[in-house]
């Protein structure tokens, strides 16, 4: 999983922040109705129906300003959504402050929420933007307190809640607010603590993830190194062998010349892997696949016709439906070839003689969709999730060929990686398999 950057990290919790809004407009109107008419609590209805109204409004203008921001500028920055965010939460602040006052000020316990705003400041802002929140919180709801004390403004007291009105008592009223402002205080410490924490391990991990992937280059340059080398050798070792192949007639013994056809079988198996390992290296240290629209059906029937002489000497049925509509396709036409070849001939290769093999493609309005189908030995179930790993082989295929590379399947789901697209696998063992394949129609 690659690291969140801190434009999409930031943006990501501005939208939850709207998100989060909603739940509280739907429940302030229906905990004031609850409140005043089933259980008979003393409360100013229609100023709390106001507050949720208002509320409405302004988390809608929030959200078109946010995707304004993101339709105006694809990478916004981390600049212009901390601004977003401080403005909402010092909305949210203000809209949650005249809720108190129209509903028993410091006798309601939503002064509670004043705290889980201040952990969203500690987990989105810096500390030092998230302490300047809580101080703003800390003068909101002390002025509330203080006006509401000094009868400056009214105090709705909340009759049928709390016994008698809290609020003319001095000594509750200062212990609250000093458990208060120190609860908010806390709460921001403790948020940004974690905070810090995580950012640090992320980029840890980042950094470990870049060491790791320069590695894996460097890797993969001697791979590809090695095999080019060696491919050379078995080349010149193939070429050598071939020619004592074709003139040993009657040359050697039996046992001499089963011994030269074995090494000329085993050189071309070997140069058969190192070309596959060769192949696949050469895609992974490759950043760039050139792409162009081109027909998917042309693509499809040439693959095919690759393997039909193949599939002829195990007498199986290789049938091509290809829809008209899947025609066009975005991508690299060279290797979309080499990835339908690579499955059909996977099909062929275990598909018992007389089966079937069936492709197909169809489209909707984003992509094509191509299906390859056998009647062969299936995969087992517990296996199917590790055949697109390198070098992997099924338990019954090893046992149905001795031979293989295993990089077959890896080269496919790169390529379709590639792509943008999609493979899927699905298959019953000793019943056949089908592998879908889902690619872009263009950029």
């Amino acid at each position: 999983m690659e690291p969140v950057p801190e434009d999409i990290r930031l943006l990501k919790g501005a939208y939850w922040l709207t998100r989060l809004r909603w739940i509280a407009i739907v429940c302030i109107p229906v905990g004031t109705y609850v409140c005043g008419n089933v259980l008979g609590i003393a409360l100013r209805e229609i100023p709390l129906y106001a507050v949720a109204t208002l509320l409405f409004v302004y988390n809608v203008a929030i959200l078109v300003m946010l995707d304004r921001a993101v339709k105006a500028d694809q990478h916004v920055s981390p600049r212009t959504v901390k601004g977003i965010i401080h403005l909402q939460i010092c909305a949210d602040l203000i809209l949650l402050t005249v809720l108190l006052h129209f509903s028993g000020g410091i006798e309601n316990p939503l002064v509670f929420f004043f705290i889980f705003h201040m952990i969203i400041a500690g987990i989105l802002l810096s500390p030092r933007e998230s302490y300047l929140q809580a101080t703003f919180a800390v003068l909101l709801f002390g002025l509330l307190v203080l006006l509401e004390h000094k009868q400056y403004i009214s105090h709705y007291c909340l009759e049928g809640f709390v016994p008698h009105c809290l609020q003319e008592g001095m000594l509750y009223i200062l212990g609250t607010f000093l458990v208060f402002a120190t609860g908010l205080y806390v709460a921001v410490y403790m948020a940004n603590y974690i905070a810090i924490r995580l950012k640090h391990t992320e980029r840890a991990y980042r950094q470990a993830n870049v060491m790791l992937q320069e590695k894996d280059r460097i890797k993969d340059e001697y791979v590809s190194r090695v095999t080019h080398d060696i491919k050379g050798h078995l080349a010149t070792i193939q070429g050598c062998l071939a020619v004592v192949v074709d003139r040993m007639t009657g040359k050697l013994d039996a046992q001499e010349a089963d011994l030269i056809s074995r090494a000329h079988a085993r050189s071309i198996k070997l140069t058969n892997f190192v070309r596959a390992l060769l192949r696949l290296t050469q895609m992974r240290l490759s950043n760039k696949l050139e792409k162009a629209d081109f027909s998917m059906g042309e693509a499809l029937r040439s693959a095919t016709g690759a393997v039909e002489a193949k599939a002829g000497d195990k007498s199986i049925t290789l049938n091509c439906n290809i829809d008209s509509s899947a025609d066009k396709v975005f991508g690299n036409q060279f290797s979309i070839e080499e990835m339908v070849t690579n499955l059909l001939l996977n099909a062929i290769k275990y598909t018992p003689a007389n089966g079937t093999i069936d492709v197909s493609a169809g489209s909707d309005e984003t992509s094509v969709l191509v299906k390859i189908s056998d009647t062969g030995i299936g995969i087992p179930k517990e296996e199917q999730a590790r055949v697109f790993d390198e070098f992997y082989r099924a338990t019954n295929a090893r046992k149905a060929e001795r031979d293989g590379t295993g990089l077959g399947l890896s080269i496919v789901k790169y390529i379709v990686e590639r792509h943008e697209g999609q493979i899927q696998v699905e298959s019953e063992e000793g019943c056949g398999t089908t592998f879908k394949l889902t690619l872009p129609r263009t950029a």
